[in-house]
Parts: C-alpha cells; sequence; structure tokens
C-alpha cells in the first residue's frame, strides 16, 4: 500500500489544483456573463473531477488509517467539515438559481478561505478547534 501512497496523494493534489482553478473560473465566466459557462466540457468536467478527489481522498484515508471523528483524525474531521461548507458555498456563489451579485459574491470569498482552510488542516495535520 506505501507504494500507492505516493501515487494517490499525487492524484488528490492534482485534482484539489483543477477544483480549485474551475471553481474560481466559472465564477469568473458566470461574472462576465461569458459563453464558456455553456460548454459541454465546463459542466462535466468538474463533476469528474471532483469524484476523483473524493476518491482519492477516500483511499488516501484507507492507506493512512487517519479516520474522521477519531481522536488522530481530529483534523481530518475539521478538513471534512470544511469541505462541506466549500460544496454549500460553491452552490450559492455558481448554482443557476438568481441570486443577488452581493450573495454570490460573499459565498465565493467565504467558500476560498474554506479552501484556504482546507489546505491548512491538510499539510500541517493540526486541528484548530483542538482535540474536542
Amino acid at each position: 500500500m506505501a507504494d500507492w501512497y505516493s501515487s494517490i496523494k499525487m492524484l488528490h493534489l492534482l485534482t484539489v489544483a483543477v477544483t480549485t482553478l474551475m471553481f474560481v473560473l466559472r465564477f469568473f465566466w458566470l461574472q462576465t456573463s461569458s459563453t464558456m459557462l455553456q460548454r459541454r466540457w465546463v459542466r462535466i468536467v468538474p463533476h469528474l473531477n471532483d469524484t476523483l478527489l473524493l476518491l482519492s481522498g477516500i483511499l488516501l484515508v484507507v492507506i493512512t488509517h487517519f479516520y474522521p471523528f477519531s481522536p488522530q483524525g481530529a483534523w481530518l474531521t475539521e478538513k471534512l467539515f470544511g469541505v462541506i461548507i466549500y460544496i454549500a458555498l460553491g452552490f450559492i456563489a455558481l448554482g443557476r438559481k438568481p441570486r443577488a451579485q452581493k450573495v454570490r459574491w460573499i459565498a465565493f470569498i467565504v467558500a476560498a478561505a474554506a479552501l484556504v482552510l482546507i489546505y491548512h488542516l491538510a499539510t500541517t495535520k493540526m486541528p484548530l478547534l483542538g482535540n474536542v
């Protein structure tokens, strides 16, 4: 399993980068009323990438034995909640439902902050809330 760790971690990091890039790009295109949002690949690639991101994350959990909701996985629990918050805010920022620009911008900024928090938790493996 250790042989797989580096490859799966690299896949996970690549999908994180693609997710971040696509989130920022799609928000930019939404703000500029770009026709890029209508392209088929723009509607499909984020979902495929996020599926790979989730699967690689699950594989990393299995390989490393860092489990959320456990004392040694407290940082991972916080990261998981950060991901849920990011997803919810992403729906608000990018969703098809008509929303005020101010609401979309606030959701985008807070979602970006959630990504920074997720990155911090992943790199330090230190929970922010302590071992509650």
